[in-house]
């Protein structure tokens, strides 16, 4: 009897502790992989190419980011509603062709120029807003019309060319407009990398320290029980769509400073890396959704590997098969985690 009572207690399998193990690594691992791979493309291009690590050249990738960071950080607010924003790219490009025309067209000042062309470019955001939340339609397909109705919007105000200081219109009337020196400065080092942060910081603190922040993701969550709770499904995925379209025209604002002028579709090409961006940094730190600083933390790694594959002399025009590659990496990642889940 007393040996029924004092059984011994049996050793765990090897086999159970092993899978314990391996289900840890690959939880450390979904939650820091975006860490440790910057850490081995950092070592990995510091012993390739020994000028990376100048202070020059790490101040460069920051600047070179800023822009797809602040695009991405508005695209990343869209995706808390499990919405999708196709047109950042057409936003940024329409309100890049804004401020330079009314710099170079009408002469106007320098705030006046900067708030009518974010104004006006919102009417992205409104068009957004009405196919998605009045009309019903799925926001990719949404966001797809509108971004080719305003990259033609933005084709069609410039003619289909550059605006740029001394370039006479069109019709061959000229101009003596010119662009202020102030407004070139703001996409300098640190001005640019300061407006960069300054995002990040005030996205992160809206969506994970406001209440509206946490109403935008328990829509993206569960949009019938968000409704049934009392929150206004409606009027919150409106403002996280007229939040990726500001984002979008700030950065395309910077974009027109950094180039000094503005050009047909500039603001397309950040369309993927903020993709890549927003959706990289979704599993950073174990957060499992869009949030702040796992965007700018995607953004570090895109930056990173593109100025990296420079450095060694990649041809430029292989750099979107890696980038594409990498997307298609984070976005494997991604939905597998979720489905385990």
């Amino acid at each position: 009897m007393n040996e029924l009572l004092h059984e011994p207690k049996t050793e765990p399998k090897p086999n159970t502790e092993r899978h314990a193990s391996g289900k840890r690594l690959l939880r450390f691992l979904n939650d820091w992989g975006i860490v440790l791979a910057i850490l081995a493309l950092i070592v990995f291009f510091a012993v390739t190419a020994p000028s990376f690590l100048q202070g020059a050249n790490l101040i460069n990738i920051l600047r070179s980011i800023s822009i797809v960071t602040i695009i991405a950080i508005g695209l990343t607010v869209s995706l808390t509603v499990n919405g999708f924003d196709l047109s950042v790219g057409s936003t940024a490009t329409f309100a890049s062709s804004l401020v330079v025309s009314f710099f170079v067209w009408y002469s106007l000042p320098l705030g006046l120029s900067i708030g009518l062309a974010i104004l006006i470019a919102l009417s992205v955001a409104l068009v957004n807003v009405l196919l998605i939340v009045k009309f019903k339609i799925p926001d990719l397909f949404a966001t797809l019309a509108t971004m080719f109705i305003f990259e033609g919007v933005a084709m069609t105000y410039t003619g289909g060319g550059s605006i740029s200081a001394g370039m006479p219109r069109l019709d061959g009337t000229p101009t003596v407009g010119m662009i202020p020196e102030a407004f070139l400065k703001i996409s300098q080092a640190p001005w640019i990398i300061l407006i960069m942060l300054a995002v990040v910081a005030v996205t992160h603190l809206f969506l994970n320290h406001t209440r509206h922040g946490r109403f935008l993701y328990i829509i993206g969550g569960n949009p019938e029980a968000a409704h049934l709770t009392g929150i206004p499904v409606h009027r919150y995925r409106a403002l996280a769509y007229a939040i990726a379209g500001l984002l979008a025209a700030v950065g395309g604002i910077l974009l027109a400073s950094q180039v000094g002028s503005s050009q047909i579709n500039a603001g397309s090409g950040y369309l993927m890396p903020a993709v890549a961006a927003a959706f990289i940094g979704s599993s950073f730190a174990g957060q499992g959704k869009p949030n702040a600083l796992g965007t700018l933390v995607g953004a570090c790694l895109v930056g990173i590997l593109e100025n990296g594959l420079v450095m060694l002399s990649v041809p430029y025009y292989s750099l979107n098969i890696i980038k594409g590659l990498v997307l298609a990496l984070a976005l494997a990642t991604t939905y597998y985690r979720f489905r385990k889940k």
